[in-house]
């Protein structure tokens, strides 16, 4: 009996050794954008594209972990691939604004420190997330915009470029489509009293946001978002990318979440924050957390995906729309991309 007994105890003391061998250390994950991303739509080309750049960014982030930098410079360094590419809402390739300019919002956040940078609404400034992390170290401020903004990342040495950096003819062509369709809808909608509040018609094609979580070798998580917003955004509008705790937010103690999607409904959801305080007070798992603020988005109406990771290395990446552009990174060297639901 005590033989049998013994045997037991080291089959599952084996068990439980396997199954710990086999959960993975992930140590960055990224996103580039949710919306309506089907196979049928994408051409081989351009498949490979997408994935051969969010493997480049997450090579440079891995790079910088493995090189024991900081998880901060991690995210920037993965971001700043992101945004240099045409293929992602951006940096250079970002969407128009109605009045045809590219508006650039970003946010990083420390989750050691909870120290936390975001710029808003830049026209001039090569990679923004480079100046949100100087708000957040050079500055006694959380959050700046507009032409305020691009002279501090001036005077803080970063690389100023002239607007015409950021043109596509891609997102040029979207910005004369969005018009042309709410031209066509002003006309169906005239002496209807059902239309939609100005500002907030939801055209899927915006979504292409950045955004990355890191974990360095310290164990410090860093979160960041980078976007150039919605598609013929009217009125200086902002989103959630650069919100703390809306679009963006990190804590050693929880996670480092970054979100992606239809802007409006994870403001007023304050979903990054939200993930993190179900962590916090009611013991829930990163996976559980996101799954119920995103939920919280589409019961609203409201679309897009996130990407979290909490201090132990544990991802989650949900979306409720057809794809989201996403990939990890293991602590050794693993790479996982996708693209569709």
């Amino acid at each position: 009996m005590k033989i049998s007994k013994l045997f037991a105890i080291i089959l599952i003391s084996l068990f439980t050794l396997n199954v710990a061998a086999q959960q993975k250390k992930y140590v960055m994950v990224i996103h580039g954008g949710a919306g309506t991303i089907l196979k049928k739509n994408m051409t081989p080309e351009k498949e490979a594209d997408y994935i051969a750049v969010l493997t480049k960014a997450l090579q440079a982030g891995y790079a910088q972990i493995k090189n024991g930098k900081t998880s901060l410079d991690a995210v920037e360094a993965t971001i700043h691939v992101l945004e240099d590419d045409p293929h992602f809402n951006a940096g250079k390739g970002a969407v128009f604004t109605h009045d045809g300019k590219n508006e650039l919002d970003a946010a990083i956040m420390d989750g050691k420190t909870l120290m936390a940078g975001a710029v808003a609404g830049v026209t001039t400034v090569k990679n923004p997330i480079s100046a949100a992390r100087a708000v957040m170290e050079k500055s006694e401020h959380v959050m700046m915009v507009g032409a305020g903004a691009d002279q501090f990342a001036k005077e803080a040495g970063l690389e100023i470029v002239d607007p015409k950096y950021f043109w596509t003819k891609e997102r040029w062509d979207g910005l004369q489509q969005a018009i042309k369709e709410d031209s066509t809808k002003a006309v169906l909608d005239h002496g209807s009293k059902k239309s939609d509040l100005l500002g907030t018609k939801n055209h899927d094609y915006k979504f292409g946001t950045v955004g990355c979580v890191a974990l360095d070798q310290a164990g410090n998580l860093a979160a960041g978002t980078s976007t150039g917003g919605m598609t013929n955004k009217k009125y200086g509008r902002v989103g959630d990318a650069p919100i703390i705790g809306a679009g963006t937010y990190c804590n050693n103690e929880t996670a480092g979440i970054s979100c992606t999607g239809w802007g409006e409904f994870y403001i007023r959801n304050v979903v990054a924050k939200t993930i993190s305080d179900l962590m916090e007070y009611k013991g829930l798992s990163v996976v559980e957390a996101s799954k119920i603020a995103l939920d919280k988005v589409g019961k609203m109406g409201g679309d897009g995906g996130l990407i979290a990771m909490d201090r132990k290395g544990n991802i989650t990446m949900p979306f409720n729309t057809e794809g989201m552009y996403r990939g990890a990174i293991t602590a050794d060297g693993k790479i996982e991309v996708s693209i569709y639901k």
